[in-house]
């Protein structure tokens, strides 16, 4: 089993593998005296499952180094706000600690808006991955490609809101409304699939225009 992880690690380019390294670093440092011991496992587990397959995965599946770079920088935005779990990432602190104003007063908002900033990621960031799978290993032209991505992005998001709904019911117990981020906002769901889709439509946007 050893031997064949090598196999898969040996042939991924160089920029992969520097890639992996990196986001496992993040992981790592963002669970140095973490603020919410009982709500890690839950926000970082499927970051680690997902990186341990990462080699066979592309190996199996191999993405250009943009593409992989698109699902890489996700991953450390989703890694950082799962330090928090999202609701309380201190962006104001460091925004006043570097500029002296916070983000929040600048555009009027009483809500921590990390988890839209990583919804929109979302979208913006994973459109050209699917597109490019959907054309190499699927087959598709590159305008159905796109179309694949686009509508793939809405479908990920719904059944992300339900897979958080039923994992916040089931794991995260009295700890279910600091684990999903909803902060008493009732549309919290529909907003965070808008924004992932306004994403979405962002990159089909510049992707077609790089096309073009």
């Amino acid at each position: 089993m050893i031997s064949g992880a090598a196999a898969y690690w040996k042939v991924l380019p160089d920029p992969q593998r520097r890639m992996i390294l990196s986001l496992a670093v993040a992981i790592g440092l963002a669970n140095i005296a973490q603020p919410y011991p009982d709500l890690a496992p839950l926000q970082h587990g499927p970051t680690v499952a997902l990186l341990l397959a990462t080699p066979w995965l592309l190996r199996r599946w191999p993405l250009s180094n943009g593409a992989t770079g698109c699902i890489w920088l996700f991953l450390l935005l989703h890694t950082l706000g799962a330090r928090w779990i999202y609701s309380y990432v201190p962006y104001d602190d460091w925004a006043r600690a570097l500029v002296g104003y916070d983000l929040s007063s600048v555009f009027g908002t009483s809500r921590n808006g990390y988890d839209r900033l990583v919804h929109f990621a979302f979208g913006a960031l994973l459109t050209a991955p699917l597109a490019q799978s959907a054309h190499r290993f699927g087959g598709l032209r590159h305008g159905w490609s796109l179309a694949f991505a686009f509508t793939a992005i809405g479908l990920g998001s719904a059944l992300y809101e339900i897979f958080e709904l039923l994992l916040t019911l089931i794991a995260a117990g009295e700890t279910a409304d600091y684990y999903n981020g909803q902060q008493g906002d009732v549309w919290d769901a529909q907003k965070d699939m808008a924004v992932a889709q306004q994403g979405s439509a962002l990159a089909l946007i510049a992707l077609l225009r790089r096309r073009a």
